[in-house]
């Protein structure tokens, strides 16, 4: 189950990263039609964010050895940089691009002027966009994974 779980986990955290990019451009154009698809693109992204949650939530919860070794001697897995990584470097930032990715959508939907509504859409994706890069455990480093996982 493990294996399933962080196959998925992994596999959508591109669908994430691109309607996340895709969101944010949409953010910094100009226009309704702009406006409206960076809408649409943020609802795509909430939607990933969620689900990549709730698997991660499985996996930091019950499925994860990282997880499990941590909390067995938490101190010492402050000192650790993979196993702080997993249990809470990991989580704080992919956590905190969730939150932004939903507060900017109702903060927007609650917004009437179309500037103002654009800027904090671009304001709260964009900084869940750059959350979701330093999160994630990319090959090169110290915690990194593949690219794709097989």
């Amino acid at each position: 189950m493990y294996t399933t779980v962080l196959f998925l986990h992994s596999w959508i955290r591109w669908a994430a990263l691109i309607f996340a990019l895709i969101a944010t451009s949409f953010a910094l154009g100009k226009g309704s039609d702009s406006l409206r698809n960076a809408e649409r693109w943020g609802f795509r992204l909430m939607i990933a964010l969620d689900l990549q949650l709730l698997l991660g939530l499985l996996l930091y919860g019950m499925l994860s050895p990282f997880t499990r070794q941590a909390m067995q001697d938490f101190g010492a897995a402050m000192r650790d940089s993979t196993l702080r990584f997993w249990a809470v470097e990991h989580l704080t930032m992919m956590l905190g691009a969730v939150v932004l990715v939903h507060v900017g959508r109702v903060l927007a939907r609650k917004t009437s002027d179309p500037g103002k509504k654009r800027m904090k859409l671009l304001v709260c994706f964009g900084i869940a966009l750059l959350l979701m890069i330093g999160g994630m455990p990319w090959p090169g480093t110290p915690n990194g994974r593949p690219l794709f996982r097989m």
